[in-house]
């Protein structure tokens, strides 16, 4: 099924070209993201596409689950399991405002701030280590199975050695934004959840962005596994960042399309937010999104121009953002001035083998159909700030 839908797609293009006909990028759009649907990678999905200053499309797809009595996806109001996204959009810019603030350097050691962050050769690991993947820790632990509770866990991250000397490799790791979110509460007195939303969320007028998202919510809440026949939804699907209660550095954040819109504006307009107030100043944001090493910024993931997976082949250099397990993503190109975002709930009961391989294909045509959105138009440089 997975190889007819892509044949399909490139099928339908090479007849419209012969043509000479013309497809629009948002058709084209619609039906890559509805072929995911049709070929069993996820039940649903919402997709939010814009510029600096405006949104050019948001639709939601499908349904929440493969019931067509479930909630058709609202790109407004359903609320999506965000997975690795609360790296870049609750740690990342929770550590940028320490950082502006004075309160935290990149070059901090971490047992500057974490003293229980002890062992052989952990005495060189900084902030800008764990931003940006090359701490030398491993990429996962299974805490859930091997901590009965939060504090055990959180001494096992403490305690797990280096497999490498710090700055020598990229290995994408969880542990590392769970340290971060940690140093973020050490520092601010806050937990995670309350400092982010206090600092970043309410100043950009996130209000349906949280961890553990209320029982009012559930309804619109996409789900993400299955108990006893029932849909399972407002719980995280990542069981570390359960075994830690639902808040956690690498995984627990809810939100939906148009707040995920709200934050791609705020990177795009250079740390100001739709009010024009500035909630984060632009050389911070640009510190936190330039290359620092390998693939990698300090906190997002660059834009891979060898494959379409991901992030698709259209999309410049400059291109930065991150993807999460449960089937999110978030694309920003400050050259094209341009944002995507696609949220699917593909852990819910997939009806395709390797839906996480799949949705990366997907992931990849989506962005490059938002390119073409934007493509003939003014370019970032010449568009008028809007602030």
């Amino acid at each position: 099924m997975w190889r007819e839908y892509l044949r399909s797609v490139a099928l339908s293009l090479l007849i419209a070209l012969v043509l000479g006909a013309q497809v629009s990028p948002a058709n084209h759009l619609d039906g890559v993201v509805r072929g995911g649907i049709a070929a069993g990678i996820y039940p649903g999905a919402v997709v939010v596409v814009g510029r600096s200053d405006s949104v050019l499309l948001a639709r939601g797809y499908g349904h929440l689950t493969w019931s067509s009595s479930s909630p058709i996806p609202s790109p407004d109001s359903s609320l999506y399991d965000l997975a690795s996204l609360t790296k870049v959009l609750a740690t990342a810019p929770a550590v940028m405002r320490l950082v502006e603030a004075g309160r935290l350097r990149l070059t901090d050691p971490v047992q500057q701030h974490l003293s229980e962050f002890a062992g052989p050769g952990k005495e060189a690991v900084t902030v800008a280590h764990l931003l940006s993947h090359t701490s030398g820790l491993r990429a996962f632990l299974p805490l859930n199975e091997l901590a009965q509770d939060a504090e055990t866990a959180r001494h096992l991250v403490f305690e797990e050695p280096l497999r490498w000397p710090p700055g020598r490799r990229v290995e994408y790791s969880d542990l590392n934004a769970l340290l971060l979110g940690w140093i973020v509460e050490r520092l601010s007195g806050q937990p995670l959840d309350e400092f982010v939303s206090a600092e970043i969320f309410r100043p950009l007028g996130m209000s349906q962005t949280h961890f553990r998202p209320p029982r009012s919510a559930w309804p619109r809440t996409a789900p993400v596994g299955v108990w006893r026949g029932s849909p399972v939804a407002g719980t995280v699907h990542d069981q570390n960042a359960a075994r830690f209660g639902g808040v956690a550095g690498h995984a627990g954040l809810f939100s939906t399309g148009q707040d995920l819109a709200r934050y791609a504006q705020f990177l795009l307009n250079q740390g100001r937010g739709s009010d024009c107030r500035v909630v984060l100043q632009p050389v911070t944001v640009a510190l936190f999104a330039r290359r620092w090493s390998g693939n990698r910024t300090l906190g997002f993931e660059l834009e891979d121009t060898t494959s379409a997976d991901n992030s698709g082949v259209r999309l410049t250099a400059a291109a930065f953002g991150h993807t999460g397990f449960t089937g999110t993503s978030l694309w920003i190109d400050p050259e094209r001035d341009l944002f995507v975002i696609m949220l699917t709930n593909r852990v819910y009961a997939p009806r395709a083998s390797r839906s996480i391989t799949r949705i990366k294909v997907l992931r990849g045509l989506v962005a490059d159909a938002a390119a073409g959105l934007v493509d003939g138009g003014p370019s970032a440089a010449a568009r008028v700030a809007r602030c």
